[in-house]
């Protein structure tokens, strides 16, 4: 997801300046002579679904249509760009955008009813939603899960206690080398990975920020450095390497998914993007929802949701407008981008489909159904640094209350408290 999760592209635009990389050109049934085109940004996957879509809105509406497909750090290309009076008319992308996005002026509110909005699962409506109104039209839904070789594991667990311990039973009688697969760090070992991590800390009773009373996250109420962030932590060192070693530094996304694949542990926590790789494994697997610690809170995932925002910078923003609201409801669209890659809908009428078509859809929902939005409030940029740097320090070892108030601290010096 973005931090998490690089969008990978079959074809690159190397430069932003080119702007015909990946575009559609003139639609064919576009008025003669006409200078009005909609430019949407989008990475490669959904700008190949987009492009006969944007055509034929284009052409009802006497303008040409051209999709760029932007193949990584497309946040940052498009407040450059935009700031710079060549951005697009629409951008997709991750909703937790919005609060920079916002703060900088660069996206306008969607102009669309509260109630049309009700055609979209609860989770995403809330996510596309910031100060009291929306930022943008969401599409699709992801959040982590717990994948299960069900042939080393029958059933689920239900707890994270639970999980480890049938995981050790496993490991200790040989059948794998290690208890789960789990995203701790960063690719290089030498810093750890808040989203992964999340659940667990909320699970502990942790929280990164309070909630205002239009449901926005509150900068103001800081979880990072209380006591119950502490307690938190001291349950993730328990299974750090000087604890029971469950949760080791060197596990990564690849590395940990690679294990499960691979028969090496019976579970891995990831999300829908591991769903192919795990598929082509030829193993029996289920999905269910990441598992909380015993006792304690339950385990809420991030969950993140890709979305349609309108330029305030865009030359067209107005056919922007248009078009995002045209993809309200739009069935074939919600379909088409599924296909093209497998989240689960954000559209009602599409989660439906999807749930007759794909089975493992309904456990998607399930996940993210316990899941919170992910903080879309600029000051969440305050968080990944510390936070991560936490990680690495607990699950290496270091006594608990420092680290965490180290952390606190440093959060709230950039955050100005």
């Amino acid at each position: 997801m973005r931090r998490h999760l690089a969008l990978l592209a079959g074809a690159i635009c190397l430069s932003l300046g080119l702007s015909a990389c990946g575009s559609t050109g003139a639609s064919p049934h576009a008025a003669a002579g006409s200078n009005r085109t909609l430019v949407i940004w989008a990475d490669q996957k959904r700008a190949d679904v987009l492009r006969p879509f944007a055509e034929a809105f284009a052409a009802k509406k006497g303008a040409r249509a051209e999709v760029v497909a932007i193949a990584e750090n497309q946040q940052e290309e498009f407040v450059k760009a935009s700031q710079e009076g060549r951005g697009p008319d629409v951008m997709v992308g991750a909703h937790d955008w919005i609060g920079n996005l916002v703060q900088n002026e660069l996206i306008d509110p969607i102009e669309v009813l509260d109630n049309r909005m009700g055609d979209y699962v609860d989770v995403a409506r809330r996510a596309v939603t910031y100060q009291g109104k929306f930022y943008a039209i969401p599409y699709a839904v992801e959040s982590l899960v717990l994948f299960r070789n069900t042939a080393l594991a029958p059933d689920a667990p239900r707890s994270f206690d639970e999980l480890v311990a049938t995981g050790e039973s496993l490991r200790k009688a040989g059948k794998v080398s290690q208890a789960v697969g789990y995203t701790v760090s960063s690719p290089d070992g030498q810093s750890g990975d808040t989203y992964h991590m999340y659940p667990l800390f909320s699970s502990g009773g942790g929280y990164l920020f309070g909630t205002d009373s239009q449901g926005d996250s509150d900068p103001s109420d800081m979880g990072v450095g209380t006591p119950a962030s502490v307690a938190a932590f001291e349950k993730i060192a328990a299974l750090g390497e000087k604890g029971s070693g469950v949760l080791r530094n060197s596990y990564n996304s690849d590395n940990s998914a690679a294990a499960f694949t691979s028969g090496k542990t019976p579970f891995l926590v990831s999300g829908p993007w591991r769903l192919a790789d795990v598929r082509s494994a030829g193993m029996n697997y289920a999905i269910s929802p990441v598992p909380g610690f015993a006792g304690k809170e339950p385990a809420r995932s991030f969950v993140g949701v890709q979305s349609f925002f309108v330029s305030s910078k865009g030359k067209n923003k107005d056919l922007g407008q248009q078009f995002v609201l045209s993809t309200l409801g739009n069935l074939d669209l919600a379909d088409a981008l599924f296909k093209a890659e497998p989240r689960m809908p954000a559209l009602k009428d599409a989660l439906d489909h999807a749930r007759q078509t794909d089975p493992d859809v309904t456990a998607f929902e399930q996940a993210a159904k316990n899941g919170v939005p992910l903080p879309s409030i600029p000051q969440m940029s305050a968080i990944w640094g510390p936070f991560n740097t936490l990680i690495h320090q607990t699950i290496k070892g270091d006594p608990v209350p420092p680290a965490v108030a180290a952390a606190g601290k440093a959060i709230k010096d950039q955050l100005g408290h």
